[in-house]
């Protein structure tokens, strides 16, 4: 297992993470429809769960269960959307969403078809939070 790896998306990000260990870390995605979008990537180049370890198991599981809290205690969202997607990239990852019923494309997942626009104000003020937001997911892992 690798690292980093030149040319890996993940590897490679530009985004800073809130919080990073030693087999993941913690970012706060740049997603203009949705702030509070976070994800939580290993590390290694590994494709699968099952092909960690059960301790590295539960070390991600709860990972991605604190990064869900910190989300619902500053963004307030209506739901969690938690996925884990990842058929290219070779990390595991997880995207953790906050959904509001006034989202782009609620209750359709975020991939979907938009079918509104959500005000701008209102995406700005949950903008507003995503200092804040890192900030919370930071204390969850010190």
């Amino acid at each position: 297992m690798t690292l980093r790896e030149p040319g890996c998306e993940l590897c490679n990000l530009a985004a800073p993470a809130v919080w990073a260990g030693e087999k993941f870390s913690v970012i706060v995605v740049d997603d203009a429809n949705y702030p509070g979008f976070c994800r939580v990537i290993w590390h290694d180049h590994v494709r699968e769960m099952s092909d960690l370890s059960l301790d590295d198991r539960l070390l991600v599981n709860e990972a991605v269960f604190r990064v869900e809290q910190a989300v619902r205690e500053v963004m307030q969202p209506l739901k969690i959307n938690v996925a884990s997607l990842g058929n290219v990239v070779p990390h595991l990852h997880w995207h953790i969403i906050p959904r509001y019923a006034d989202d782009a494309h609620f209750p359709a997942p975020v991939w979907a078809q938009a079918v509104r626009a959500t005000e701008p104000a209102i995406l700005a003020a949950r903008r507003a939070l995503c200092d804040q937001l890192g900030a919370a997911i930071a204390r969850r892992f010190s």
